[in-house]
């Protein structure tokens, strides 16, 4: 996918900034067509952190929701803030 926005926006819910402290996890929509690979290349490229790992679902509004879990070396404290998440 050349160019291609996959990450349409974070989410900010008690539950994504409850993971943000207690896990190192950032949660975004992204685009439905998306695949983890994409995400976290664009993830990677777009906000300079280390992503370890992507969990990918399906919301029942027809979102799809990823959860990006970074390495230990990136905080997702300091990324959150840069966002306004918190």
């Amino acid at each position: 996918m050349a160019n291609a926005v996959n990450i349409l926006y974070p989410v900010a819910t008690e539950k994504s900034i409850n993971l943000i402290s207690k896990k190192n996890t950032l949660t975004f929509i992204v685009e439905n067509k998306s695949s983890k690979s994409d995400i976290k290349k664009e993830i990677e490229e777009v906000y300079q952190i280390k992503v370890d790992k992507i969990n990918v679902v399906h919301t029942f509004q027809g979102k799809k929701k990823a959860f990006v879990k970074l390495t230990k070396e990136s905080n997702a404290m300091d990324v959150a803030s840069k966002l306004k998440i918190i």
